[in-house]
């Protein structure tokens, strides 16, 4: 059989392999990836066709935006004016109205902190002595009595700028600390393993109210006679003592992730103790639970509204302040709660998309690492 006489007839083409990114390929494969996700998906989608509408109609094209009370009264609507109306007693307490300036330049200037700390490149040795200059210059700025400032004392703080110090204070004292617990409970001395164990399950194991109601009611009776502590001060340190016990299974988790190989390296190069962990091992522990320290941080900026339970108005505290003793604008708590978990929302998911992107950016940095080896 010659060459010539062989039929070569073509293949028949296959179809295009199907999309694995984007949108489409997102709904096939988490709303539709089989019939009882697809069904899920359908009721979900008619009842939010069904209560979308009528939200919108509630929230926005009913709504009053002006503080009259009337018309808010008179509307079927939200009344976004009670905001209008009580924005600055919600967001700053009991602060002194005409003093009011000095703790939205505190929270701007630690907020300003939390974003320059947020940017790898910055992570050097002058952030501690930045983040030194500005909690001290939030201190002045809200307590004032320098620098030709008005005194205002700590009872009258109130608000986002509390809320705000609180949750940075609470973890500043207490990230110092987690990782020395997180040492202590892997250390191979029993009496301080036992010390660090006991300490983080014993903190761990009760509320945060108890150690809020300890710190702001018991703790005065067992100090000196004539010696007295802010009560700001006592809850900012019980924060920092309860965020720190749960901080610190985050090290010890992250410190267990090293291989073990590293330290076996670390002492063969005559690193000490200190060195070893100072410089091999906490470096990639941290880096490893960077985005569980992120959402320990989300929970604790949230849980600080319980301070309101020990008469510190921080900012849900403030609504109850600015709308539990007014008769006119009381009916209109709702709309109140809904401003202030706006808020709450805007700095977590802030935070969330953060850790996200730590994260995938620690996910490509082990990918690498991987594809080197």
């Amino acid at each position: 059989m010659s060459l010539s006489s062989v039929v070569h007839s073509p293949i028949p083409p296959r179809s295009a392999p199907a999309r694995t990114q984007g949108f489409v390929a997102w709904a096939r494969n988490n709303l539709f990836s089989d019939w009882p996700n697809s069904i899920a998906t359908i009721l979900l989608l008619a009842l939010l066709g069904w209560y979308v509408p009528q939200l919108i109609d509630w929230a926005v094209l009913k709504a009053v935006l002006r503080p009259d009370v009337d018309a808010c009264q008179a509307t079927a609507g939200a009344c976004w004016g009670v905001v209008s109306e009580k924005y600055r007693t919600i967001l700053f307490g009991r602060y002194p109205y005409a003093e009011q300036w000095r703790p939205l330049a505190a929270v701007l200037l630690m907020l300003s902190l939390v974003g320059v700390s947020a940017v790898p490149r910055m992570w050097r040795w002058y952030l501690l002595p930045l983040w030194l200059l500005g909690t001290t210059l939030f201190v002045v700025l809200m307590g004032g009595g320098v620098a030709g400032l008005t005194p205002v004392k700590s009872n009258l703080w109130g608000g986002l700028p509390l809320t705000v110090l609180l949750s940075l204070g609470g973890m500043l004292l207490g990230f110092p600390l987690s990782i020395l617990l997180a040492m202590g409970r892997r250390s191979e001395l029993p009496v301080v393993r036992t010390l660090s164990a006991t300490y983080v399950e014993l903190i761990r194991g009760v509320p945060l109210i108890s150690v809020l109601f300890m710190a702001s009611f018991m703790l005065p009776l067992f100090l000196p006679q004539g010696v007295k502590l802010d009560v700001l001060i006592r809850v900012l340190v019980g924060i920092g003592l309860f965020a720190a016990a749960y901080m610190a299974e985050i090290v010890r988790g992250g410190l267990q992730s090293v291989p073990r190989g590293q330290v076996e390296a670390a002492q063969s190069l005559g690193l000490g103790y200190w060195k070893t962990h100072g410089l091999i091992l906490l470096p990639q522990a941290l880096q490893a639970v960077l985005p569980s320290l992120v959402n320990s941080f989300i929970g604790n900026f949230k849980d600080c509204s319980l301070v309101t339970i020990v008469s510190l108005y921080e900012l849900t505290g403030a609504l109850s302040l600015a709308l539990g003793g007014d008769v006119v604008w009381r009916p209109f708590f709702l709309e109140g709660y809904l401003f202030v978990a706006f808020i709450y929302w805007i700095f977590c998911f802030g935070m969330s998309r953060y850790s996200l992107r730590i994260e995938r950016k620690l996910s490509h940095g082990q990918q690498r690492d991987q594809t080197r080896n």
